[in-house]
């Protein structure tokens, strides 16, 4: 008797799903999404609103935005309507992965603010997703270590490990440092 196989689910699964339900697509396997809680919105608030000031005190040109924000990721040997992803906050510098429905390929920057639900999803599938598929930076903000690990993936440096009383410097900005102790949970 052969094995049964997994269902791939693919894009318009995730466009299907009813109203209100949240998921992202990782490799064509569905997951979902819990409501985020309070220090999980105190944090996203406090990166978006340091993010969003510090471009616009330079003029720069790339945007900050926060979940829910679709992204279309294709890792290496990967079809397109495999990866949905809804990071909760991202950077993006090239305006052409724009359009009304999203971002269509690799951020340069996503952040991702971890919840018991998205624990393994965040640390290991969305991890590995994101290098194969270009992303520059990524960092795993954990409430509940009280942490922050930076991924300089364009470099393939190690991970560094700062902690929620420490400033920690953005590799995708030169003169960028998020001070976490000015974080009120």
């Amino acid at each position: 008797m052969p094995l049964s196989k997994e269902k791939i689910y693919r894009l318009d699964d995730i466009y299907s799903l009813p109203e209100g339900q949240r998921a992202e697509l990782i490799d064509g396997q569905i997951y979902y999404m819990a409501p985020p809680g309070t220090a999980h919105q105190r944090i996203s608030t406090f990166l978006h609103g340091t993010i969003f000031n510090y471009i616009n005190s330079k003029n720069g040109s790339c945007e900050v935005f926060h979940a829910p924000f679709a992204v279309f990721l294709q890792a290496e040997d990967k079809t397109n309507d495999l990866n949905y992803l809804e990071p909760d906050l991202l950077v993006i510098c090239d305006k052409n992965k724009l359009d009304g429905k999203g971002c269509h390929g690799a951020p340069d920057w996503t952040l991702e603010i971890v919840s018991p639900s998205s624990r393994q999803t965040d640390y290991y599938k969305k991890l590995s997703l994101y290098q194969s598929s270009g992303v520059r930076e990524y960092w795993i903000i954990d409430p509940a270590k009280e942490v922050v690990i930076v991924y300089d993936l364009a470099n393939q440096a190690p991970p560094v490990i700062y902690r929620f009383n420490d400033s920690v410097k953005s590799g995708i900005f030169e003169d960028l440092t998020i001070d976490f102790s000015q974080l009120k949970l």
